[in-house]
């Protein structure tokens, strides 16, 4: 017999519970609807549904307190087990219902390009690299590089080993011819 007399006051109730003895389950009531109700309302949130919930643990403990064992856990940890779990069943199936219908969502954002987009896009890809192969090798590298790899004139000039004024102008006459075949 425990040292406790709570808790082997509430270890009798319990088992003569698990008897179908009803003023035994009034009294487990009694003794310990105010601590199950509290784990009920800090998991469900709500008074109704704690409540609610909380009949649903006292239906269980009525069916299942016949399987209580008293060396294997306190009452009260068997007890807040069964109205833990079944809150935490409650919060579940509420995640469930609170979805939107299908009418009221938000419109889906669809980034990607258009068919069309992709292909007007690949085309002018297409002219642009075809005009860059018609220009002459220095350009047609200098401006590569510059643009498509983001390398600066100062670095080029030193990679080519030919004055920055150079540079410069090979880019600057390559794009003006660029141009000129873009616009054809």
């Amino acid at each position: 017999m425990p040292a406790d007399p709570a808790r082997a006051r509430l270890i009798e109730v319990l088992v003569r519970t698990g008897d179908e003895d009803r003023a035994a389950f009034r009294d487990l009531y009694t003794l310990t609807s105010a601590k199950l109700f509290g784990v009920c309302l800090r998991i469900c949130g709500e008074r109704q549904a704690a409540e609610d919930v909380l009949h649903d643990v006292y239906l269980t403990v009525w069916k299942r307190a016949g399987a209580y064992e008293p060396s294997r856990a306190s009452p009260i940890t068997w007890l807040s087990t069964i109205a833990r779990n079944r809150a935490i069943d409650w919060r579940r199936a509420q995640a469930v219902r609170h979805s939107t219908p299908i009418d009221e969502a938000p419109p889906v954002v669809d980034t990607a390009p258009l068919a069309s987009e992709i292909v007007v896009a690949d085309q002018e890809a297409h002219r642009l690299h075809h005009c860059l192969d018609t220009l002459e090798e220095r350009q047609r590298g200098a401006i590569r590089t510059a643009f498509f790899d983001g390398v600066t004139y100062a670095d080029l000039a030193e990679r080519e080993h030919v004055p920055l004024g150079t540079m410069k102008s090979w880019v600057r006459r390559g794009l003006m011819k660029l141009r000129e075949c873009l616009e054809q």
